[in-house]
């Protein structure tokens, strides 16, 4: 009679499946899934094995959007922005670091207890030597990460991965004004790509870098250039890994993105920083107004802002390797920009390659 009472449910009641835990399930059983099989696709180009591209389907791509990522990449940097306990640092540190291959003998600062939450680790600096910048080439890598594409640009589309393309004029939007780029005015019968190309006997390059979760997430200028405008697009924030880019086509045109045009001495040059889960913050030192992954922005929209302006008739003038912007934990920039015919890639698809190393030259 002392005994206490257990109180007891329905058995119905207790395994109740409710609208919210299917979604979950279903969603982190469809995530392992992909997981997966990226898995099974890296291995298979380890081995050297051509991997036949398959593209998703509308109804895939559609239930991808759906989800709320960019208000879940809100979320994940209010929560990197939470200060830990000294002691928790270092153990929460040193998975991440284990997790992703992080060499921290290349920070800054080394003490993992300097650093006051994940976001101050994940914009971690490097020391001053750490990533000397090649001086015999005209384009140097502006981030550390993995090269998934690069080449010429052919009918005015885009390869993301091999055997995926995207649209040229879908991923820059409309051609920003001659008059702030001080180029010349192309014919208006030409194509997108023609209009790009100011100087005869030139030919439109593009290159694709993909920044994982523990490289180095500052991006630096690539070459000697000016900045002239800025657009940015509000969109979804997919993944961006290798694998997702295999299966989405247009992948880069879908994701929230900062486009940086100008020129360089060759003539059209610009710089992408493309936005990914988790990542809605992409900051560019130099703009002060760019607020990225903001709720008062739609998708499906654009904005524009000229550097140009009657006490600035240059705009931003940028040297190769200096401090240009970063991400929040990784994604990917592009680079597509305009050289003469002879110009070189120094590459291989798939490789590594470190801030300040070569991409290419004349």
């Amino acid at each position: 009679t002392d005994r206490k009472k257990l109180h007891t449910a329905p058995v119905g009641q207790v395994f109740r499946l409710r609208p919210f835990h299917v979604l979950i399930a279903t969603g982190g059983g469809y995530a392992g899934y992909k997981k997966y099989e990226d898995y099974k696709l890296e291995q298979l180009e380890k081995k050297g094995i051509e991997v036949p591209v398959k593209l998703a389907s509308e109804w895939e791509v559609a239930l991808y959007k759906s989800v709320p990522t960019r208000l879940l990449s809100r979320a994940w940097g209010r929560l990197n922005e939470v200060e830990l306990p000294t002691w928790l640092r270092k153990p929460v540190y040193s998975l991440y670091i284990w997790t992703f291959g992080v060499n921290m003998k290349e920070a800054a600062v080394e003490d993992l207890h300097h650093y006051r939450n994940l976001s101050e680790f994940f914009r971690r600096k490097l020391k001053p030597q750490a990533r000397p910048v090649c001086c015999l080439h005209s384009v140097i890598s502006p981030s550390d990460g993995k090269i998934l594409n690069f080449g010429q640009v052919k009918n005015c589309e885009v390869e993301q991965v091999k055997g995926v393309t995207y649209s040229l004029e879908s991923f820059l939007g409309p051609r920003v004004c001659t008059e702030e780029l001080h180029f010349s005015q192309a014919p208006p019968g030409n194509s997108f790509q023609q209009q790009l190309v100011t100087k005869e006997g030139n030919e439109l390059y593009h290159c694709v870098i993909y920044l994982a979760p523990g490289d180095y997430h500052c991006f630096h200028s690539p070459t000697d250039w000016r900045v002239s405008h800025r657009r940015h697009f509000p969109g979804s924030l997919m993944s961006v890994n290798p694998g997702v880019a295999r299966w989405i086509k247009e992948l880069f045109c879908h994701n929230e993105r900062v486009v940086l045009t100008g020129d360089w001495q060759y003539g059209f040059f610009s710089l992408t920083a493309v936005g990914a889960t988790n990542v809605g913050s992409i900051r560019i030192y130099f703009d002060q107004d760019l607020r990225t992954n903001s709720p008062r922005y739609s998708k499906g929209s654009y904005n524009d802002f000229s550097f140009i302006s009657n006490n600035n008739k240059k705009g931003i003038p940028m040297r190769k390797g200096e401090h240009l912007g970063e991400f929040n934990l990784g994604s990917t920039i592009v680079l597509i920009f305009e050289a003469p015919k002879d110009f070189k890639f120094h590459l291989k698809a798939g490789q590594k390659i470190r801030f300040g190393e070569a991409l290419g030259s004349l």
